[in-house]
């Protein structure tokens, strides 16, 4: 049993063995998801250079597409109907969390790091934080301000290798410019997918702007030579393919709505800062990238600041023996 203290009430909650089971099981697909998620970026650097940015795009999602029509089926029965006004925020959201944000990440990590890239787009959660609050209303306290302001200052830091007289002298680089790109395509999908998911679940928003985006990524994938190159890519290429695919988005994006419906919103939402977190690691680990004192000054910076902005309000929380 648990008391949960709030500001105008207490709240008393039985947990059963099978809860807490549940619990941890939900915990640990929430830490794989974070894992997986980091991943990505070791995996688009791997191919980098090797597949062209609008063919691993497409490739990407139309593995992801695949795997996500066949569980929003088995999830809902079939795939629900659509409206005119939901096609319109499909196609939205496709163009900007789907064909902009992966034609920009791929591009991206051929110039930088994939520690550099994951800290950079870590800033998400801010700009959509500060983003929301600006075009719904929602309530931007001191704190979410603060963070966002360490969270820039952290992301400035890795961008310019800690030399930020640089940015003025020589501007910004087109791989940071790129997976900036990320940033702005994430919270415009962000954005649109709060208003498509009134109507639609979770799942069947993104299966559906999986979809139109992979559509959309066809044609750019095509013109890029996309039918001559595929028989040249090697087993370690299709692999990166494939994660990026099935563990970076389906089975990513599977567990952690699972994850939201488990334990709520907020606590799930926690998971998230260990993105950037797995991504250093293992690009550390796999990729032998170096970890400078600027990309370890950012980090921090940046951490701090996601705290800031996402924390849920305090509740004190006294669990029984």
């Amino acid at each position: 049993m648990g008391l949960t203290f709030g500001r105008d009430s207490v709240q008393i909650t039985i947990f059963t063995n099978q809860d807490k089971k549940d619990a941890r099981v939900t915990f640990v697909k929430l830490f794989l998801t974070a894992f997986f998620w980091g991943g990505t970026f070791v995996a688009g650097k791997i191919i980098a250079g090797q597949v062209n940015p609008q063919c691993a795009a497409f490739l990407r999602f139309a593995i992801a597409s695949f795997f996500l029509v066949i569980l929003t089926i088995r999830l809902e029965g079939r795939l629900p109907r659509i409206t005119p006004a939901q096609v319109f925020w499909i196609m939205l959201s496709g163009l900007t969390g789907i064909f902009a944000y992966n034609l920009f990440f791929f591009t991206g990590l051929t110039f930088i790091n994939a520690n550099r890239a994951s800290l950079i787009i870590a800033t998400n959660p801010i700009f959509i934080s500060v983003s929301a609050a600006i075009l719904f209303k929602e309530a931007l306290t001191p704190a979410k301000i603060t963070g966002l302001l360490l969270s820039v200052t952290g992301a400035v830091t890795v961008i310019s290798n800690g030399r930020l007289s640089s940015l003025f002298h020589s501007g910004i680089g087109p791989g940071e410019l790129a997976i900036l790109g990320c940033v702005v395509s994430w919270v415009s999908y962000s954005l649109l997918g709060k208003q498509l998911m009134k109507t639609l679940s979770p799942v069947a928003a993104v299966c559906y702007a999986s979809v139109a985006g992979t559509v959309m990524l066809f044609f750019p994938a095509m013109f890029q030579g996309l039918f001559q190159a595929v028989p040249l890519y090697t087993a370690e290429n299709w692999w990166a393919l494939f994660y990026l695919g099935f563990f970076g988005t389906v089975l990513g994006f599977f567990w952690y709505y699972q994850g939201i419906q488990k334990i709520g919103p907020s606590k799930a939402g926690v998971f998230i800062n260990f993105v950037p977190v797995s991504a250093i690691v293992l690009s550390y680990l796999i990729l032998g990238e170096p970890l400078t004192p600027a990309l370890v000054l950012g980090a921090a910076l940046v951490f701090a600041g996601i705290y800031l902005t996402t924390r849920p309000d305090k509740v004190l929380t006294v669990p029984s023996n």
